[in-house]
């Protein structure tokens, strides 16, 4: 390349988003293995489990309108028979939960 500079960005741009796909990448792993047992795949709590426990989806009014604090309090402390996830999962890692639960499709 001609130009130093541009070469240098595109290797920083290719590292960031390689680095954001890892980090979604570990996220839904998470999920995965921590929640969709539960809340399914799709987050509307529809798996056997799920409907057993009485699960809210993810989409319902009642959680669609909880703030990221509420839902964050509720994955430290547990609510009803969700068990709590303090001391299992870090501070970030639920936050990262949280934001992940709010882009299900």
């Amino acid at each position: 390349m001609k130009n130093p500079r541009i070469a240098i960005v595109l290797v920083i741009s290719i590292l960031l988003l390689t680095t954001a796909a890892m980090a979604a990448d570990n996220v839904a792993a998470m999920y995965k293995s921590k929640c969709q047992v539960c809340h399914g795949p799709d987050g509307k709590g529809d798996t056997a489990i799920g409907k057993k426990l009485g699960v809210k989806g993810f989409h319902s009014p009642e959680v669609a309108k909880m703030s990221d604090a509420e839902l964050i309090t509720i994955a430290k402390k547990g609510k009803a028979k969700m068990p709590s996830f303090d001391g299992k999962l870090t501070d970030d890692q639920i936050k990262e939960l949280v934001l992940y639960i709010r882009h299900l499709k």
